[in-house]
């Protein structure tokens, strides 16, 4: 689908009742951007900074500079940095060129999705605050995504998701069903680099309760399933981080063809149905 006609001013600019998402547009936004992961990754999570980290309560890489910073603001904490409660950090081939490479690929072998034919985009630093984490934030973090894919035409989305914990053994369920019932294809398959592969297969499709290791994974990687989202082959686990890592790949006709149907259907509802002033209020494309 082309979207070089009629595109708004702002790849993504959207709101849903008390809030707002939209790119970061200052280096302020970035920096709340930052501080948010930090209290996340750092303090809520196990992952361990660095001394400069630290100092600056914040998780900055070199990699920042050559993103878009999807962020959600919580307009009833204000209009500025402060109001910063959800974010995910993107990358599309342009700044890849000019960062040197994909965040991705010091985890995975990508070449078959640096070279992909159209746009693609990697997906990576998502959290959302411990306060707000009722649902709505990501629900509009996912919203933006897709804006996102629909500005830019995107056509296949991966990055790193990360399952919490380093033992490989303790988490062969969720591996091991992620590895039977959801490898990708060879043409979107990425592989773990071979002096950080490790096996995912450790149970063999049998001994997988498939329930049981659909509930075990966590809710960014169920999102990314839901939207036909493969893995590449192998894990990796990040001590720095305190997780093990997978690489998710999304072909994004997928996202757009739920995105439409979700989306449009509930502002089609809101147009004509009971609450319509509320609904449309809620799924409103900022002007």
């Amino acid at each position: 689908m082309s979207l070089a006609e009629n595109k708004p001013d702002r790849p993504v600019d959207v709101v849903g009742g008390n809030l707002r998402i939209r790119l970061a547009e200052a280096v302020a936004e970035v920096r709340a951007a930052q501080a948010l992961r930090y209290r996340v990754f750092y303090e809520q999570m196990a992952a361990s900074p660095t001394p400069e980290m630290r100092a600056a309560r914040r998780d900055f890489d070199s990699f920042d500079d050559y993103c878009d910073h999807l962020l959600v603001f919580d307009e009833e904490r204000g209009s500025g940095p402060e109001a910063v409660v959800g974010t995910y950090r993107v990358m599309r081939r342009e700044g890849a060129a000019r960062r040197g490479q994909f965040y991705t690929s010091d985890e995975y072998e990508i070449s078959n999705l640096e070279s992909y034919p159209g746009a693609v985009l990697e997906l990576g630093r998502s959290c959302v605050d411990p306060t707000s984490r009722s649902g709505a934030a990501m629900q509009l973090l996912w919203r933006g995504i897709a804006e996102y894919v629909f500005y830019y035409d995107i056509h296949i989305m991966f990055g790193c998701a990360s399952l919490p914990g380093t033992d490989p053994e303790q988490l062969k369920l969720p591996l091991s069903y992620l590895y039977h019932h959801h490898l990708a294809p060879p043409a979107l398959r990425a592989r773990a680099v071979p002096e950080r592969h490790v096996a995912m297969d450790i149970l063999p499709v049998e001994e997988v309760n498939i329930a049981e290791a659909r509930q075990s994974l966590p809710p960014l990687v169920k999102g990314y399933l839901r939207l036909g989202g493969f893995v590449g082959d192998g894990a990796v686990v990040d001590h720095d981080f305190g997780t093990t890592d997978v690489c998710v790949v999304v072909k994004t006709d997928w996202v757009t063809e739920k995105y439409l149907r979700h989306y449009k259907r509930e502002e089609g509802a809101a147009a004509s149905g009971p609450g319509a002033a509320a609904a449309a209020r809620r799924l409103r494309r900022s002007p």
